[in-house]
C-alpha cells in the first residue's frame, strides 16, 4: 500500500465516524451550542467538512492562499454537505503522488513556516480529529446515548 493509499484509509477511517454523528443531528439542532461560546452544531461541522477540504486543495496545488479562500456553500443539510465534501477531499487526495508528499509548500502567511505536504495532511487530519472529539460532545449532550467508537478500522 502506498503512501496516498494510507492517507486516504485513514482519513475515511476517521471521517466515516465523523459523518455517522453528522447524521445524528437532527436540523432542530443544528443551532445547538454547548456553551454560549461555543460553535453551534452547524458551524462546527461545517468548518470541520471545508476545514480538511481546504488542507486537502493547498496540499495539491501548493499555492497556500487556495486555504484562505472562501468557499460559499449553499447546501443547508449537514448530511449532504458531509457527502459532498468528504468525496471531493477523498478524491483530491487520491491524486496525490507519493513524490507529493516530500514536497514542500511555502505556508509563511498563514502558519508561519515552510513544511512537506506530508506534514501538512497530518495537520488536517490532527485538526479533524481534535473537532470530531467536540462534536462528540455535542451530540452526546443532544441525548444521544449510542455512539460509534473513535474511529473504524476496516
Amino acid at each position: 500500500m502506498n503512501r496516498t493509499e494510507k492517507l486516504v484509509r485513514y482519513f475515511l477511517a476517521h471521517r466515516s465516524v465523523t459523518i455517522e454523528l453528522i447524521n445524528k443531528i437532527e436540523k432542530e439542532h443544528y443551532d445547538y451550542k454547548p456553551t454560549p461560546t461555543s460553535m453551534s452544531a452547524k458551524q462546527l461541522v461545517t468548518h470541520i467538512l471545508l476545514s480538511f477540504y481546504r488542507f486537502a486543495k493547498t496540499a495539491k496545488s501548493g499555492d497556500q492562499m487556495l486555504f484562505r479562500e472562501k468557499i460559499e456553500e449553499t447546501e443547508t443539510d449537514l448530511r449532504k454537505l458531509a457527502e459532498n465534501y468528504t468525496e471531493k477531499t477523498r478524491s483530491l487526495l487520491e491524486s496525490l503522488t507519493d513524490e507529493d508528499f516530500e514536497r514542500t509548500i511555502d505556508l509563511t502567511k498563514i502558519f508561519g513556516s515552510q513544511m512537506s505536504v506530508a506534514k501538512f495532511l497530518q495537520g488536517a487530519m490532527d485538526h479533524e480529529i481534535h473537532h470530531k472529539g467536540q462534536l462528540f460532545v455535542y451530540v452526546r449532550e443532544m441525548g444521544h446515548t449510542e455512539l460509534p467508537f473513535f474511529i473504524k478500522r476496516s
